[in-house]
């Protein structure tokens, strides 16, 4: 089985389209913004294999912790030099094992975002 999306509800709609767009290096697929009741964009990478779902939804927006989404970097140190750079406020790099390397930011809604480098 394939997962299909992983959905964000987001009162900052806008600011994680560009997010996602900006550092993740996702491609809007489907933009529904235009429909004011149910304001959608999916954001996926060039071969479609990988898709965020931003909902806006002001009444129940995520607020949580526990929730971490990983994308592949190909050099992890080089890409939060990169992020620091812009701005983004990026985490310790954290290596769990020999083979792997990661740090994390959190994106406009909070959610913890890992950028991972394996195969060292």
């Amino acid at each position: 089985m394939k997962m299909a999306h992983v959905t964000i509800m987001t009162n900052h709609l806008d600011e994680s389209v560009a997010f996602y767009e900006e550092f993740v290096g996702l491609q809007i697929e489907r933009d529904m913004r235009g429909d004011p009741a149910h304001q959608i964009v999916f954001l996926s990478n060039a071969a479609g294999e990988t898709c965020v779902e931003l909902v806006k939804n002001e009444e129940a927006p995520y607020t949580g912790s526990g929730l971490v989404i990983g994308f592949e970097v190909e050099d992890a140190a080089a890409y939060r030099e990169k992020l620091r750079n812009r701005g983004i406020c990026a985490g310790e790099m954290v290596s769990p094992n020999p083979h792997a390397r990661f740090f994390c930011v959190k994106d406009p809604n909070g959610v913890e975002i890992q950028f991972v480098q394996e195969g060292l």
